[in-house]
């Protein structure tokens, strides 16, 4: 499993959106589209700044993107907790998407009824791949982590971690919010799973994830393991510095990787 660490976070969002511009002409190139799965949050709002420079923009093939979200806040689009908003405002605007390649969670709708809804969106997409799947195969996963270890909106103890045959699943995070999330088995059949994680304030649980025991009830990011595709972190120095293995960087020239 690669875990590459970036001396800071802008080092971070131009590493990741040159991994992302490849993995798209890839996916592109070999299956005619490329089915992205976003996040919300500070780390990926970094990368959505980046991927938005027109040099990025040229670099990766929109006209064959379908994108996705993995988790979403049960708001309107355009709240401010909004992770499809978060997306919009940063990158989606800066892009000539048509409507119908953009795959938003409704957060405005009743958390059952919108996660059904999202169950049919991802099932068509699995019936779209060659064969057809029983669960959508993402070209690319993008993931954050949580200072108590969890990933999506996929919670320490939730019962949604024993999930395996829903796609989507309406939750309720620690703070009683309510939200919407895709569920393991549709993580963990993707091509590519990225964890973006940066800040000095999540070290402690890279550690654990990365190092620690393995106990993913406690910390679902543990769990995440895709069965045949790709598991990669990408970290700063801040978020790696509790890393017992030796702190890896640009140091000499490119990322190390672990």
């Amino acid at each position: 499993m690669p875990v590459e660490v970036l001396p800071d976070a802008a080092a971070l969002a131009a590493r990741a959106a040159a991994l992302f511009a490849a993995a798209a002409q890839e996916a592109a190139a070999a299956r005619g589209r490329f089915a992205v799965a976003l996040s919300g949050g500070e780390t990926p709002s970094g990368l959505f700044r980046e991927l938005a420079r027109q040099t990025w923009v040229q670099k990766v093939p929109w006209r064959r993107a379908a994108v996705y979200w993995v988790d979403e806040r049960c708001v309107p689009p355009d709240h401010p907790r909004s992770n499809y908003g978060l997306a919009r405002s940063l990158l989606l605007r800066h892009l000539a998407l048509s409507p119908g390649q953009v795959h938003r969670m409704r957060g405005e709708d009743p958390p059952a009824a919108a996660a059904a809804a999202y169950e049919e969106e991802l099932r068509e997409l699995a019936g779209r791949e060659r064969p057809p799947q029983p669960r959508p195969v993402f070209d690319l996963v993008l993931l954050g982590l949580g200072g108590d270890g969890h990933t999506a909106s996929l919670f320490p103890h939730s019962p949604a971690l024993a999930e395996r045959e829903r796609l989507c699943l309406p939750v309720t995070a620690p703070d009683g919010e309510p939200r919407l999330t895709l569920t393991l088995p549709v993580l963990n059949a993707a091509r590519r799973v990225w964890f973006l994680v940066s800040g000095a304030a999540k070290a402690g649980t890279v550690a654990e994830v990365l190092e620690g025991l393995r106990l993913p009830q406690a910390l679902p990011a543990q769990a995440v393991s895709p069965a045949t595709g790709e598991l990669r972190w990408l970290l700063d120095a801040a978020a790696a510095a509790a890393l017992r293995r030796p702190a890896t960087g640009f140091g000499g020239g490119g990322p190390v990787v672990q």
